[in-house]
């Protein structure tokens, strides 16, 4: 994983206590992973990581509780066409500018993971980069 991305985590647990903005967050990096309709092991690896340098797991977050919801919000986001919608709800629900800052790193991180952006991919990171950049 881009150390970068590691490093805009490392402060942002602080800010990222409530279950709604993990949830969102969740959610918004599924949304990244599923641009090109593909979810890989590698993907998933990576978001976990990313919550768990970030310090949520524990008491008040568990990566395991958040990602199945996440996938099938997405999922019914996706399949409804309802991807604008879903952008709206999460950018409703992450009120920190730090984690808002490193959103976008992080979902342009996960999207590249298999060296191949997509134009779905290149489309969802347009419209993430327009409220989250």
């Amino acid at each position: 994983m881009n150390p970068r991305v590691k490093d805009l985590y490392t402060n942002v647990s602080v800010h990222a206590t409530a279950d709604r903005e993990n949830e969102a967050v969740v959610e918004l990096l599924v949304l990244t992973m599923m641009a090109d309709k593909h979810i890989s092991s590698d993907e998933i690896d990576s978001i976990r990581s990313l919550t768990a340098d970030a310090g949520w797991d524990g008491e008040t977050f568990s990566f395991d509780q958040y990602i199945g919801q996440a996938v099938a919000t997405v999922r019914a986001a996706v399949n409804d066409h309802l991807v604008d919608e879903l952008l709206d709800s999460i950018d409703s629900r992450i009120t920190s500018r730090v984690l808002r800052g490193s959103l976008f790193a992080a979902c342009r991180d996960i999207a590249g993971i298999d060296n191949d952006v997509n134009p779905a991919e290149e489309s969802l990171l347009g419209h993430i980069a327009a409220r989250f950049d």
